[in-house]
């Protein structure tokens, strides 16, 4: 398996919990360099899509796909096609220096 990577059940756990109270205080996430190089080295991946999570210790989270060129998520485990997320939210986690950031 690789890194960084969440099981589709937890992913939609969290998918759930945003949907029904989401942060709003949440403005960036960081994405590991690592995730992003593997889900784009997976099979079939053109693109990627993020969706929104909360943890089950109330953590902001951003869940990363492959999309293949059909515009379809690439979610399967046995095809080595993974949900990814290290990430982590600003708050607290940013750049207060960031021009984005002090607006």
């Amino acid at each position: 398996m690789a890194e960084n990577t969440i099981t589709l059940e937890q992913a939609q756990k969290w998918a759930r919990n945003w949907r029904n109270n989401p942060n709003t205080k949440v403005i960036a996430f960081l994405i590991p360099e690592v995730d992003l190089t593997q889900v784009m080295a997976e099979k079939n991946t053109v693109n990627i899509r993020t969706y929104l999570g909360i943890d089950d210790q109330n953590n902001s989270k951003l869940m990363i796909v492959g999309v293949d060129s059909n515009g379809k998520d690439l979610i399967d485990d046995k095809n080595g096609q993974y949900i990814y997320d290290m990430t982590s939210a600003c708050q607290p986690d940013c750049d207060v220096n960031s021009p984005l950031f002090n607006i």
